[in-house]
């Protein structure tokens, strides 16, 4: 059973009417860029909790998570409805394998997320790690629509300081807009529209693909890279593709 700590609503972003990030100060443990942690709050008798990737990096505060409001949910709409000074529930076991502490050396890295898979990804590329140890680092980020594709400032800001180790692919399934790929990742890196827009290789002699996601977003693209050779890594198999379970 989750032991808890009451943390103090900082504020909260709205991107849209239904994507938000929650600030929130407590005085959890270490963690590494790409874990979650359960957030929870009490209703109707009970407390309600769902596990969030952490957005902020290592070392920094206050903590951020980005999530869904899930209409008629017994949770975030709760969320949504904090404001600045409310308490919030926070788990005192951060887990979570989507570190690159977990990942084996490749030149190329791959971070594949749809929706609010992209807060993980969102850590990792705001510490050093990944680009001490890779050449250059690919962020794919599906999304309905282009409203949907946030945080244009912080990728912003890793764009400017990493310049061309770093690119990012827009992906935009319900609409047409400027500057993103149409249809779905899994049909874009079986006809190579990802690599040529990433002018990034994605294969299993040079990348590491890691996921996160809706579960048929994360079944279909490991299906594709499978056809590259790809496989799930494993501690006592090394492999190529990373994905998080917690959904």
């Amino acid at each position: 059973m989750s032991k808890w700590l009451a943390g103090r609503v900082v504020g909260q972003k709205h991107w849209t009417d239904r994507l938000l990030s929650l600030q929130v100060s407590a005085p959890l443990g270490p963690f590494q860029a790409g874990q979650f942690v359960k957030l929870a709050l009490d209703a109707g008798g009970e407390r309600v909790a769902r596990p969030y990737s952490f957005v902020n990096p290592p070392g920094s505060e206050p903590h951020e998570f980005y999530y869904n409001i899930v209409a008629g949910g017994p949770l975030t709409p709760r969320l949504a409805a904090l404001r600045a000074g409310d308490t919030v529930y926070v788990a005192l076991g951060i887990a979570g394998f989507l570190m690159l502490s977990e990942v084996p050396d490749a030149e190329n890295l791959w971070l594949v997320a749809t929706g609010t898979g992209l807060a993980p990804f969102l850590s990792i590329l705001r510490t050093e790690v990944p680009w001490e140890r890779f050449r250059r680092v690919v962020l794919v980020h599906a999304t309905r629509t282009a409203e949907e594709q946030v945080y244009g400032e912080t990728l912003a800001t890793v764009s400017a300081a990493r310049g061309e180790r770093f690119r990012r692919v827009a992906f935009v399934s319900r609409e047409r807009a400027a500057g993103a790929l149409e249809g779905r990742i899994p049909a874009a890196i079986g006809d190579g529209r990802l690599e040529r827009a990433a002018a990034t290789e994605l294969s299993a002699a040079r990348s590491h693909a890691m996921l996160c996601g809706n579960p048929a977003m994360v079944s279909d693209v490991t299906a594709a890279l499978g056809e590259r050779g790809m496989r799930k890594h494993r501690r006592r198999l090394p492999g190529h593709i990373t994905v998080e379970t917690y959904w």
